[in-house]
């Protein structure tokens, strides 16, 4: 029974029982149809848009059937809050006595919305790394449920959490080693997931509790280039990024810099489509400054060079797949200078993905391509050798085949030296 006024509370609590319905008749909530038609509606974020992360997703699944609490690490930008967003969408769903549970101390926080008798869906709090204890845990002079509280039946996720302070920290070990923080006890059916970044990832962080590290169930997140592109394209990102990422998948992502400045992520690639789509870029002309200061803003210095000069030739009409199959070459002119690098950068990531490491793994469709290859290297030197050299030398560990490298001596011998 719900009222308006204090007056007419008293006049339903002083009536006699016989005329209290006439007065406030109850309220009624067909509560099974509720359920029914929570269940119909799509979860917020859905498994299925995670792409790639394999074994973190399998993870995730064993710590919702199991109701374990678990440690996210990785670089910036890898999905590690998108995948923890997920987690109650794959969590049983709540019985009618969790609901009521919950439902309880959404309505003693004041948070039960306007024609919401009921909370139908598991919570997921996500408190900011720089929240206070009393606001994790709750009370005050008015005491009021804290974080922890409202996370009840459903998942608390604190991201950066090694950056938190180390009473927040202690009092997640609490919440994770003895299920209780205070008086308040957390429930079965409740997940606590934390997250952070690396220090090699140039993140501030503090030293995490050994004791705490040995108690959540960990994950290092990693980046896939492969499903990436395929999320990519069935998310309509604008083809440029789609078409460059598939050119050079190891551009995906960049270690982080020692500086405050852009670097290429996933999430980052993604904000740089977003501005290109903006733009109109390739529908409409976007002068090179636009384009410039776009890309330098999204993925910094290390791939933005790369990626205009991408973009430049595409208007110059230069495609390294029509120079490897013979319907252009390579440009020539010296203030494409550019354009040649990254073509030949892209040649040299082509090389390193197709040649297998012995020449015994070669397949015979494979052959004309080694002597276009060795072809295409000699026109290169030809037009700059210092690209060239800079196209069959090792770097960051990754280098052309031996055997290869082999012919290359024997036609080249000045250019492999």
């Amino acid at each position: 029974v719900g009222v308006r006024t204090l007056n007419a509370l008293i006049m339903y609590m002083t009536a006699s029982p016989r005329k209290r319905d006439r007065l406030l008749p109850p309220g009624k909530v067909d509560v099974e149809a509720l359920f029914q038609k929570e269940a119909a509606l799509p979860a917020e974020v859905d498994m299925s848009d995670v792409r790639g992360q394999a074994v973190a997703k399998k993870a995730m699944e064993i710590a919702a059937a199991g109701f374990h609490n678990m440690l996210m690490m990785g670089p910036p930008g890898t999905g590690k809050s998108m995948l923890a967003k997920c987690m109650p969408g794959i969590m049983p769903p709540l019985t009618f006595e969790e609901s009521m549970e919950v439902s309880a101390v959404y309505s003693v926080a004041g948070l039960l919305g306007q024609g919401e008798p009921l909370v139908l869906r598991r919570p997921f709090l996500a408190p900011h790394h720089s929240i206070t204890r009393a606001a994790l845990v709750g009370g005050g002079m008015v005491p009021m449920p804290g974080q922890i509280s409202l996370a009840h039946r459903g998942v608390l996720f604190l991201d950066e959490l090694n950056a938190c302070t180390q009473e927040v920290q202690k009092a997640f070990y609490s919440l994770i080693y003895e299920r209780r923080i205070g008086e308040y006890h957390l429930p079965e059916g409740s997940v606590v997931i934390g997250a952070g970044n690396r220090s090699q990832d140039g993140a501030i962080v503090k030293t995490m509790s050994t004791a705490l590290i040995n108690r959540m169930f960990h994950v290092q997140m990693k980046v896939d280039a492969g499903q990436w592109i395929k999320w990519a394209i069935e998310a309509d990102l604008h083809p440029w990024v789609i078409d460059y990422i598939i050119q050079r998948p190891d551009h995906l992502f960049a270690e982080p810099p020692k500086t405050e400045e852009p670097f290429s992520t996933p999430r980052s690639w993604h904000m740089l489509s977003d501005a290109l789509k903006e733009y109109g870029a390739g529908e409409r002309d976007v002068s090179v400054e636009a384009l410039k200061m776009l890309t330098y803003a999204c993925i910094g210095d290390r791939h933005a060079g790369m990626f205009l000069a991408y973009t430049k030739q595409l208007r110059n009409n230069h495609q390294l797949e029509d120079i490897i199959n013979q319907k252009a070459k390579w440009p020539s002119d010296p203030k494409d200078r550019d354009v040649l690098y990254f073509l030949a950068q892209s040649f040299r990531a082509k090389l390193i993905e197709e040649l297998p490491k012995t020449k015994q793994q070669l397949k015979p469709e494979k052959i004309s391509f080694v002597y276009r290859a060795k072809d295409m290297i000699r026109q290169l030197a030809h037009i700059n050798y210092e690209i060239a050299q800079m196209t069959i030398s090792a770097d960051g560990g990754k280098s052309l085949p031996d055997w290869f490298m082999v012919e290359v001596a024997r036609d080249l011998p000045r250019l492999a030296s």
